[in-house]
């Protein structure tokens, strides 16, 4: 068990610092850029840094890596809007992606939300790692102003801005799966065994009753806890064969999810 836990806190721990790299190359339309460095991660997020002036420089997109080929050492970002502090009194700018911009990538990914099925196991895992935990209690309050006791993909953005989190872990099956919070895309993996008693809904949470909207997406009780979060994972990592794999042997109750992959047998 110790090796097991030792091996998951190395695995949040390779999360611990920023990482900065010019930016090398940017298509026409400025959908994507490219950058050369010696390893990441498919699906860590970030922003492009544009310098303005000596000692002053602006956000002008959010970035992602979609790819990254080991012999090159080259990654390619997807580019989107940046419009966290988006505010219609400020003056805007038609600053554009250049050459030579800088790629800061894993911003906040010492901060992490850990979705756990029971206090329990909740607490086996958050002592055993550095990460500093915003504790679920936080984002319950947060689905209740959203009137969403069922968590959408959309609700965990939003923590990810408000809070400053970078890293979102949930707990599947004797599994821990590191997602960055923007992208939800599979950065690691981690094994550890713990018995599960029944999952507390939609997850540990000292919160009793998160509140609902009338109708709409979200609006109902979660029912199942682990089918719930395996489809949200599976939504965003299509061509994950080895979560593939998982859900295909899995239970039953999680085979409608197996439609959501872009995987060949």
């Amino acid at each position: 068990m110790k090796y097991i836990f030792l091996m998951l806190v190395l695995g949040f721990e390779l999360f611990g610092a920023v990482i900065k790299s010019p930016v090398v190359s940017v298509n026409e339309d400025e959908t994507e850029v490219t950058i050369k460095i010696e390893k990441i991660n498919v699906g860590m997020s970030g922003f492009i840094v544009h310098k303005i002036a000596d000692n002053h420089t602006t956000i002008l997109k959010n970035a992602v890596i979609v790819s990254f080929d080991e012999e090159s050492k080259i990654a390619t970002l997807k580019l989107s809007e940046y419009n966290i502090f988006g505010n219609s009194a400020l003056p805007s700018a038609k600053w554009h992606v250049e050459v030579g911009d800088t790629v800061l990538l894993a911003f906040g990914y010492t901060r992490g939300l850990l979705i756990a099925p029971t206090e329990e196991i909740y607490y086996r895992i958050a002592k055993h790692s550095n990460v500093q935990w915003v504790h679920p209690d936080i984002f319950a309050t947060n689905l209740s102003f959203s009137g969403h006791p069922t968590p959408l993909r959309e609700d965990f953005t939003k923590i990810s801005v408000s809070s400053s989190i970078g890293l979102v872990y949930i707990y599947l099956d004797n599994i821990v799966y590191s997602l960055d919070a923007k992208s939800f895309k599979i950065l690691t993996t981690a094994s550890v065994s713990l018995v599960q008693e029944k999952a507390n809904l939609p997850f540990y949470t000292r919160i009793s009753e998160i509140d609902s909207n009338w109708w709409g997406e979200g609006s109902n009780e979660l029912e199942d806890y682990e089918s719930h979060y395996y489809f949200l994972i599976a939504k965003a990592n299509p061509k994950n064969r080895k979560l593939y794999e998982i859900i295909k042997n899995g239970d039953e109750k999680l085979q409608y999810i197996l439609k959501e992959f872009d995987i060949k047998e």
